[in-house]
């Protein structure tokens, strides 16, 4: 997928984060969400090596080797900002404080499992970092990930045959194509320009539903 593809799935997630939302940043995908964040907003974003106001990334030739998110990328702080232990950084994704996790995902179902830190493949060491910690503790876990894999696998399946980062936990997916909300159905709330709903059905591993 392409760069501008990918900043449109963290533009169009970030217009739906509310007000006042403390909201955790997932590496990769989601880490673009903070340099999109509407300016009339006022969005605390979260990140799991201690951090509390991640502002946008730094312009080039700005960055500080010392300030980065969980993702190792170069990050910038927001007045009012906090630095703290990773160990208060989970407390806080354990204990229910944060509103939304934006994770990545390989694979959700259509009953909101997600499968987003091992391909199930014997020969990479598993590194499943604080995603289960996430799902499992935010109050809404929304995905943003491409539609299908590289070679046209849909990402959106009737179940999960990855191993699973929790089940029953993803409210909202983001994709190139659309915008699903998961419940009792997925509902496609949103096409991208010029999409229709039988394209993304056909590129989609589960029935889908047009929004009522």
């Amino acid at each position: 997928m392409t760069t501008d593809l990918r900043h449109r799935i963290a533009r169009r997630a970030a217009h739906d984060l509310p007000d006042g939302a403390y909201v955790n940043l997932g590496i990769g995908l989601p880490t673009l969400v903070a340099g999109h964040t509407p300016p009339s907003r006022e969005i605390i974003f979260h990140s799991e090596n201690g951090l509390l106001g991640v502002g946008p990334p730094p312009p080039p030739g700005a960055e500080d080797t010392d300030l980065v998110n969980a993702g190792k990328q170069p990050v910038t702080l927001l007045p009012g900002a906090a630095v703290f232990h990773h160990n208060d950084a989970f407390v806080m994704m354990r204990g229910g404080h944060l509103d939304y996790a934006l994770l990545g995902g390989f694979q959700v179902s259509a009953g909101g499992d997600l499968a987003n830190w091992s391909l199930g493949e014997t020969t990479k060491a598993p590194a499943v970092g604080g995603a289960m910690d996430l799902a499992a503790g935010a109050k809404q876990v929304w995905v943003l990930m491409e539609h299908t894999t590289k070679s046209g696998e849909p990402r959106i399946v009737e179940r999960c045959t990855y191993p699973l980062t929790a089940p029953g936990v993803v409210r909202r997916i983001y994709t190139e194509l659309a915008v699903i909300d998961v419940g009792v159905e997925l509902v496609v709330r949103e096409l991208a320009d010029g999409i229709t709903f039988g394209f993304v059905q056909a590129r989609t591993g589960a029935r889908l539903v047009a929004v009522k």
